[in-house]
């Protein structure tokens, strides 16, 4: 049944997609198309929530009832989206992500990127500027294109606020290093064999390595003992030996986690 339901909504989505285009655009599609297809879609909603409240019956997670229903990949994406549009939401109430806890240090990561990615957006609302007067005298493009510009600027400034509010974290018992709302990794401190300071501007692929670099550049390399598992945006997991991360104040992170290698593993839960 799963499977069924997951087949048809490869094929009912996109086809409602270019539905919806077409309709936008003036093209003429026969009214019996328009109804047929969005009774499709419709019957498809019921099913996926029908299933829902059955794996949900059955004891299983919220979390992994989606993932039974939906794609790893397009859950990923919509959970990135949310998380952007949270961040903005943070960001304004200053409000970082995983800070609080006693004993936790925080590095911020987002200085370095912060005048492009401003002026970025500035482009971006230039362009909604524009296009919404071009399209002045096409009310429905103009609000489809409006409500797309609006939400592109938030999008950048979401990319931004959540490279502000996910600080890369140190505890007594591992470091967690982030690179915005899609990557988030957790190294124990004791799989951590080296860390230093070393301002990189070129990062070749290499299998094995993480290169979270911000404007083009990382500052600190953390080699592990041991491989630990991070996670891309679609989901696809890789085994990392070598990280290579940013920190606005490289130097003070590189001591703080060396001077959290020294100390005592604690028995308080990691970071969350």
């Amino acid at each position: 049944m799963r499977r069924v339901v997951r087949g048809l909504a490869y094929a009912l989505l996109p086809a409602e997609v270019v539905l919806v285009v077409c309709l936008v655009a003036g093209v003429r599609i026969p009214a019996g198309l328009v109804v047929g297809v969005e009774v499709a879609v419709v019957a498809l909603m019921a099913a996926e929530a029908l299933l829902y409240v059955r794996l949900r019956r059955r004891g299983v997670g919220r979390r992994e009832a989606v993932h039974e229903l939906v794609p790893e990949p397009v859950a990923r994406l919509v959970g990135h989206e949310l998380r952007l549009m949270v961040s903005l939401v943070r960001w304004v109430a200053r409000r970082p992500h995983g800070v609080g806890r006693a004993g936790v240090r925080t590095f911020g990561h987002a200085r370095d990127q912060a005048a492009y990615m401003y002026g970025f957006a500035f482009v971006c609302v230039v362009e909604t500027v524009g296009m919404s007067y071009l399209l002045a005298s096409w009310p429905v493009v103009h609000a489809v294109f409006l409500v797309l510009d609006v939400y592109t600027v938030l999008f950048v400034l979401g990319l931004h606020a959540a490279s502000v509010t996910r600080p890369h974290l140190v505890d007594g018992a591992a470091l967690r290093v982030r690179q915005g709302a899609h990557v988030d990794v957790v190294i124990p401190l004791e799989r951590i064999s080296a860390v230093r300071h070393e301002l990189l501007f070129s990062h070749p692929k290499e299998e094995g390595v993480l290169n979270l670099a911000v404007a083009s550049q990382t500052s600190v390399t953390i080699e592990l003992s041991g491989p630990v598992t991070a996670v891309r945006l679609l989901g696809q997991r890789c085994p990392v030996r070598v990280v290579r991360c940013h920190a606005d104040d490289a130097r003070a992170f590189v001591a703080a986690v060396r001077r959290a290698r020294t100390l005592p593993s604690p028995a308080p839960d990691r970071l969350g």
